[in-house]
């Protein structure tokens, strides 16, 4: 009856945003599937987790106590566990830096087609995905021949589940085969140093090579604490060393989902997009009328940002 095993995933004692959406494509594929969506959160603490994870759509939440952290030869043993007792026509897991890690390693030891970096994704007469490619500039969709299919969706794609759920909350006991544990964390440390994870961020202040130069950030830098807002930026501002390669949004950098997303000085190239398109607001400062990213954006600012951006503090401060 299982339609769609979800796995979940936190970091550092908190759920991931991902979680969530993986909730909402897990339960448009068991509705697809007339059946039913369990998800399991692995190691941590599993029991406050599943209690979030008691949404409304979600059948039946999986604990397995197994660790604290994140380990990739717990998670391939205990993802391949529960698929063996559930049988899920789909093995759902987020295409991020832990997904990754694990989901090769567990297609490979269930002997399923593994389709990662999905944007979109249903049952027809088989299982369909949406990819992009090309830098975003081509969408594919992607039938697969097989009845069992492990995929992986890339995070900002699906709204959030939100609201309570009567959820049945099932610990699972899974004994870890601890000579096959290969692997031991023994820290975390953000990529880029810092304690500021962008993907957090309910308003974004994002720079682009339109600053010019690195003395002008502090300007930026100004407007964001005028918005209590924080501050991130397109790639060439992280290639010339300006700011920390944990500022970054885009395909080589983090995926956003802000309420508000102000895009100072940036054009628009498809690698930002793909990282910050699921923002709720967007507002774009460049003196380029044609640039992409009013595209995309919600307002628009045709004007020097030199000018823009003094206003704009004024005005908030």
């Amino acid at each position: 009856m299982t339609s769609v095993l979800a796995i979940a995933e936190h970091r550092r004692g908190e759920l991931r945003d991902v979680s969530d959406e993986l909730i909402s494509a897990g339960r448009e594929l068991a509705d697809d599937l007339s059946g039913e969506l369990h998800i399991a959160v692995i190691s941590g603490q599993v029991e406050e987790f599943a209690r979030t994870l008691s949404r409304e759509g979600v059948d039946v939440v999986h604990t397995v106590a197994a660790g604290s952290e994140f380990n990739h030869d717990i998670y391939v043993q205990a993802v391949e566990r529960l698929t063996a007792e559930l049988d899920p026509s789909v093995v759902l897991m987020p295409n991020s830096v832990n997904g990754l890690d694990y989901g090769p390693a567990v297609a490979n030891r269930l002997d399923r087609p593994l389709v990662t970096d999905v944007v979109g994704a249903s049952f027809e007469d088989g299982f369909v995905a949406t990819r992009e490619m090309y830098g975003s500039k081509v969408e594919t969709t992607v039938e697969v021949d097989a009845e069992r299919v492990t995929v992986m969706i890339r995070g900002g794609e699906w709204p959030g589940a939100s609201g309570n759920g009567d959820t049945e909350i099932r610990e699972t006991e899974i004994e870890i085969d601890e000579s096959a544990v290969h692997t031991t964390v023994t820290g975390f440390e953000e990529v880029g140093g810092g304690d500021v994870d962008i993907s957090d961020a309910e308003v974004l202040v994002s720079v682009g090579r339109g600053i010019e130069e690195e003395a002008n950030i502090e300007l930026i830098e100004e407007l964001a604490d005028a918005l209590d807002a924080t501050l991130s930026s397109s790639r060439p501002i992280v290639d010339n060393g300006w700011l920390p390669k944990n500022r970054q949004v885009g395909q080589s950098g983090k995926t956003v989902t802000p309420e508000v997303y102000i895009a100072i000085g940036i054009s628009g190239a498809v690698q930002h997009v793909a990282g910050m398109k699921g923002s709720e607001t967007i507002v774009a400062i460049n003196t380029d009328p044609n640039a992409p990213i009013f595209d995309i954006a919600d307002y628009g600012i045709v004007d020097d940002l030199f000018d823009v951006v003094p206003a704009l503090i004024a005005e908030f401060e």
